[in-house]
């Protein structure tokens, strides 16, 4: 009885001015009383009825991962594809809840794999996102698309990516995700992976192909990102991986332009012992030297002072 009463409030606040059937049905599915759930179907009550948001009794008992209700409610009509006025349905719910076994039923009773909420999210992306490994695999095997895109045109792979859900990008990737899949953004996983400093991710993406100097349309690419996080031991996987060290973007930055940018001392020491070219100019005519002199940065000008130094001394 406590928990009757503790749900009664939040679901009829939702229904207000709605039918009372409609509004029992949906706290008997919230709480999982099967028996008043049979009795008002029994007696006419729609089994889709839904309240202003458009959530459905189905909804409900998907979201509490109530098993009896939700088998009942299919059986008598309940729509399986019914959406809420945000795009959401039953299996995007399954999916936000990680309810495996009850999104298995869901596909089972013809839930559509496509379905996307009004951000464009549909089961595979929530599942990735929140790290669901066994719901992505069973998603995926049941077929759904992989590469589906958000509203972002972001796919299940670079939401993985960006949350750190190394075992969810693997299981994507095996799957037939494509690595160098890009949002509107043109940002790829890899980028969102480097900008994030999860080396194993990059790893995993560079081991499927992914394009190590794709470039995003700002022009920067996987190398630039991971410089913005101050991430060595990524730079250095990509430079690895054949990551062009002189790629500037749009505005004629350089990989070692942003490592000054950023007064990251370790990355223009790695850049400049990896041949990083000095003497390129941005789009204002400024060479990196020139950006830390501006900065008034002397620990890079020192690494500057050196490498100029060995190299003189190199060609005499």
């Amino acid at each position: 009885m406590i928990l009757g009463l503790a749900w009664l409030t939040p679901v009829a606040a939702d229904d207000e001015g709605e039918d009372a059937g409609g509004r029992e049905l949906r706290l008997a599915a919230t709480i999982d009383d099967v028996d008043t759930i049979e009795r008002l179907l029994d007696s006419g009550v729609d089994p889709n009825s839904a309240n202003k948001f458009g959530k459905s009794a189905l909804m409900m008992a998907v979201q509490e991962g109530n098993l009896e209700s939700i088998v009942l409610l299919l059986e008598r009509g309940a729509d399986v594809n019914l959406q809420t006025v945000a795009g959401c349905t039953a299996l995007t719910f399954a999916a936000e809840n990680g309810h495996t076994g009850i999104s298995a039923l869901l596909i089972e009773r013809g839930a559509a794999l496509d379905a996307s909420t009004r951000a464009g999210w549909n089961a595979l992306i929530i599942a990735s996102t929140h790290g669901i490994s066994d719901m992505v695999d069973q998603l995926l095997h049941r077929g759904a698309n992989p590469d589906q895109g958000d509203k972002d045109g972001r796919t299940a792979l670079m939401h993985a990516a960006e949350k750190g859900h190394l075992d969810v990008v693997q299981v994507l990737l095996q799957n037939g995700a494509d690595p160098d899949a890009a949002d509107k953004a043109g940002v790829t996983a890899l980028m969102i992976a480097a900008g994030e400093g999860e080396s194993g991710i990059v790893g995993a993406l560079l081991a499927k192909g992914a394009n190590v100097n794709a470039a995003d349309a700002d022009g920067a690419g996987a190398l630039v990102w991971a410089i913005g996080e101050d991430d060595i031991g990524v730079e250095e996987l990509l430079l690895d991986a054949g990551a062009d060290i002189n790629m500037a973007d749009g505005d004629g930055v350089t990989p070692l332009m942003e490592a000054v940018i950023v007064r990251s001392e370790k990355t223009v020491k790695l850049l400049l012992e990896r041949g990083a070219d000095i003497s390129l100019k941005d789009s204002r005519g400024r060479t990196a030297r020139q950006i830390a002199e501006k900065k008034k940065n002397r620990e890079i000008l020192a690494l500057f002072d050196a490498h100029e130094a060995s190299h003189s001394g190199a060609q005499l």
